[in-house]
């Protein structure tokens, strides 16, 4: 009798094992990539690299810029009426004063202005007198029509009294008595009434003539500030100093308030110059710094720092503490150095091209024989015209590639030939 052989059972079944094998000789192939550590090397000529020695000495804390001379001051020169130009009294160059007439202009509509302000101050001031006149005939009237009625009055209280007399003794009628009465009584109601009216128009014309002679007041102001405009049209030198531009020709129509020049003040110099906005934080009013000219040091304090950043760079102004060169320019350029902090021992090395690719992270470093450079972190604090500081990765008396990696960024040991 025949027994059946179970078959045995497998988790992957037989037909599947070799691309099981397969994907397991990957996945292994694959982490023991990702645990290597591979190190790339690039042989390199040393004749074209630029080595630097590292060192502890003393870090001067200072950057250097190009600084040109200006003015002190720059005024501009603009015209606070409009006009066309009808003459050109200084030229570009020129030397004035404060207050020296400029240029002069010409304006046919502020001289129309001037004619109907003039005219309308006449006619305001006629109609003030005419009224003041009239006004003083109608009180010449008022105070004949109040003296009449008082002497009314006096004359309607004798003719009552009487007939009071005679109405006590019954020599008279009551209705005499009664009609002269009445008439009394009448004459001074008349008299009292004529008395308020004679005040309520006093106060009516004083208060008409106070307000007439506000606005005459204010017509007279109004026809002095348009001649002021006109006296305005002759543009003067605000300051003494030099015409250093003047950009108007005969006949130009000028715009009120349009810049058409402007007056150098040479009563002093100062040095403007551009900053590299890496140095922003550390730039501020009252910073000093020196230059030299003909063998002579001379002293700059900032003393403006502009804080709009252009193209990676912002502006500062520097006057000069105590004495100013000879013969001193507009226009000539100083190689200013500015001091930004205190001199001190440090670990320093050469500047180099190796920072732009680099950024001052890292840092190809020599071997003891000087034969390979090894890739190392560092970390670069200030820096100055000259020298890098180290504050950490560097020792004094290791040597370090300081010229430029484009070609072997990517490398991690350098085999120097």
């Amino acid at each position: 009798m025949d027994i059946k052989l179970k078959q045995k059972k497998y988790w992957i079944p037989k037909k599947y094992w070799l691309w099981a094998g397969g994907g397991a000789l990957i996945i292994v192939l694959l982490i023991w990539l990702a645990t290597m550590n591979f190190t790339s090397t690039l042989r390199v000529d040393r004749r074209g690299l630029s080595i630097g020695k590292v060192s502890k000495a003393q870090f001067d804390d200072y950057v250097s810029v190009d600084g040109s001379v200006v003015p002190i001051q720059v005024v501009q020169i603009s015209s606070e009426e409009g006009g066309v130009v009808l003459e050109k009294v200084k030229e570009e160059g020129t030397h004035v004063s404060k207050g020296d007439v400029i240029i002069r202009l010409n304006n046919s509509n502020l001289d129309l202005e001037i004619l109907n302000a003039e005219s309308e101050l006449a006619e305001k001031q006629n109609m003030l007198r005419s009224t003041r006149l009239s006004m003083e005939q109608d009180q010449l009237n008022n105070s004949n029509e109040a003296l009449q009625l008082s002497m009314d009055v006096k004359t309607k209280r004798r003719a009552y009294n009487h007939q009071a007399a005679l109405q006590k003794e019954e020599l008279n009628s009551r209705e005499d008595y009664l009609k002269a009465k009445e008439e009394y009584e009448l004459a001074v109601q008349k008299e009292k009434l004529i008395r308020q009216r004679l005040k309520k128009t006093n106060e009516l014309n004083r208060s008409q003539v106070e307000q007439m002679a506000s606005d005459l007041a204010s017509m007279r102001k109004n026809v002095e500030l348009v001649r002021e405009r006109k006296a305005r049209l002759n543009v003067r030198s605000t300051i003494d100093g030099e015409i250093g531009l003047l950009d108007v020709e005969l006949g130009q129509s000028i715009s009120p308030g349009q810049k058409i020049g402007v007056i150098n003040d040479l009563s002093d110099y100062k040095v403007e110059a551009q900053v590299d906005e890496h140095y922003i934080d550390r730039v501020h009013a009252g910073l000093s710094a020196t230059f030299e000219q003909n063998g002579k040091t001379y002293r700059l304090t900032v003393r403006k720092v502009y804080p709009e950043v252009r193209e990676g760079r912002f502006k500062i102004d520097f006057t000069f503490s105590g004495s100013r060169p000879k013969n001193i320019r507009t226009g000539q350029t100083y190689y200013v150095d500015l001091q930004l902090g205190e001199s001190k021992k440090a670990i320093i090395i050469p500047k180099g091209t190796f920072y732009s690719v680099t950024g001052g992270s890292w840092i190809f470093v020599l071997d003891k024989d000087g034969r390979k450079a090894y890739r190392r972190k560092i970390r670069i604090g200030r820096q100055n015209p000259q020298y890098y500081e180290v504050l950490e990765g560097l020792e004094p008396g290791e040597q370090v590639i300081v010229s430029g990696y484009e070609g072997y960024k990517n490398n991690e040991i350098l085999v120097l030939e």
